[in-house]
């Protein structure tokens, strides 16, 4: 037993060791052109700190007060030696001075003790994201030199309301018949923000046109909803090429009849087969639409590209629409559920799918196995994926307007023809 505990210790305490000299190699690389004897610390001096840690994490039971005074002391050296180089460079002796490096020094120390300690996942992950920020020095600068006064106003109004107002909000049911839980509707706000932020990012960054189709694609992994509001929002605001934003309304309903079959076939794969009958259609003519209308918008700017231009980066008001939205059909779905109880497995699947189609997919993989012909399974999953088909395309005319979302939404429309097309080969297959 001992010897076992024994070796547990060696291997923290080597890990500990291992992740110091990695801050180290970074750490040493990056300062590699500065003069001899200038750096704060080397690779040696960070893999020391490593070990110190993880010598305090082991022996943290055994011996608390060694441990203490060890951590204790190595810290102070660390304060003391930024000190040093600060009084150095004062005196007008060539110094390098890092706030940087002391900090960096103190976290390698903490990684090492939480690795003594036993936490070896929790060091490693920590001690990885250190070492990828440090990395990553010249991008961040350059990233917070490119921003402009709306793009920082922006972050903090998207930290305040995911970072603060998201989490202080109670997720248990309330209002009327406790259709609402007030965390789960505030964060459809924050997706659709999300998704009107990062779009504008893109935007600015790699242009309209790879810009806006990849937030859609990324984002409709998510939800292609909050992307159809964020784009319809865009599209009222006039802050985008409509052609592009109308692909992309088409490119995220394409992402969510993937997305479903990919669920489908991780949750309840028995259903796959009859699913891909009417999904594969829908997915297609989203993807072909998507096609011909970005196309349009090449073939008519391609020859004299100007500038996108960008208005608000985070567009509170979309965001607001479509939880109103939300609430209002919680409340008609738990309405309809009171008044005519458990009318059928397909009815249930449909209403709670209108917003959320996973929600559907999931309540079937959870039923027992054998509960339902694979046949009937694809058709009770139609329902709520075309009647969010539908919705998408009345929020992107009710947001932006028919004559700005008309051909966005027209290729929802399409789509869910086309996948209603499988219905009579459903129909007939099902009957006794």
């Amino acid at each position: 037993m001992v010897e076992g505990m024994d070796l547990t210790a060696v291997t923290s305490i080597a890990l500990a060791l291992a992740l110091g000299l990695l801050v180290g190699i970074e750490r040493g690389w990056t300062q590699r052109d500065q003069a001899p004897g200038s750096r704060f610390a080397g690779i040696r001096t960070y893999g020391l700190l490593g070990l110190a840690g993880g010598l305090g994490g082991a022996l943290q039971v055994a011996f608390p007060v060694l441990s203490g005074v060890l951590l204790a002391a190595t810290a102070a050296l660390v304060v003391m030696g930024y000190w040093r180089t600060t009084r150095a460079q004062k005196a007008g002796v060539q110094a390098s001075i890092s706030g940087t490096a002391s900090l960096v020094g103190l976290l390698t120390l903490a990684c090492g003790f939480v690795a003594g300690a036993g936490s070896h996942a929790l060091a490693s992950a920590a001690t990885g994201v250190m070492v990828l920020v440090l990395a990553m020095r010249h991008q961040l600068h350059e990233w917070i030199r490119s921003l402009d006064e709306r793009e920082v106003l922006a972050i903090a109004h998207f930290a305040l309301i995911s970072l603060v107002i998201l989490p202080l909000l109670p997720d248990t049911p309330m209002g009327p018949l406790d259709a609402w839980r007030p965390r789960q509707i505030w964060l459809v706000v924050v997706l659709v923000c999300g998704f009107s932020f990062l779009g504008y990012i893109a935007a600015h960054r790699l242009g309209a046109t790879k810009g806006t189709l990849a937030t859609a694609a990324a984002g409709s992994m998510v939800s292609s909803t909050a992307v159809t509001a964020s784009m319809a929002g865009r599209l009222r605001d006039g802050s985008g090429d409509p052609a592009m934003l109308n692909s992309a309304i088409a490119l995220a309903s394409a992402v969510m009849f993937i997305r479903v079959m990919a669920l489908v076939g991780a949750l309840a794969p028995f259903a796959l087969t009859m699913l891909l009958a009417w999904a594969v259609p829908g997915m297609v003519v989203s993807l072909i639409g998507a096609w011909l209308i970005g196309r349009r918008r090449v073939d008519a700017a391609a020859a004299a590209e100007q500038p996108t231009p960008l208005r608000n980066p985070f567009a509170l008001g979309p965001a607001l629409l479509l939880a109103a939205l939300v609430m209002a059909l919680s409340v008609a779905a738990r309405w309809v559920l009171a008044r005519y109880g458990d009318a059928g497995l397909a009815t249930v699947l449909a209403l709670s799918g209108m917003l959320d189609v996973d929600s559907a997919i999931i309540t079937m993989g959870n039923l027992p196995g054998g509960t339902l012909d694979p046949r009937l399974a694809a058709l009770i999953l139609m329902p709520p994926v075309l009647l969010n088909t539908l919705i998408k395309a009345g929020a992107a005319i009710g947001l932006a307007g028919w004559a700005r979302a008309w051909c966005g939404a027209s290729v929802l429309l399409a789509s869910a023809v086309a996948a209603l097309a499988a219905l009579p080969l459903l129909l007939t297959a099902i009957q006794p």
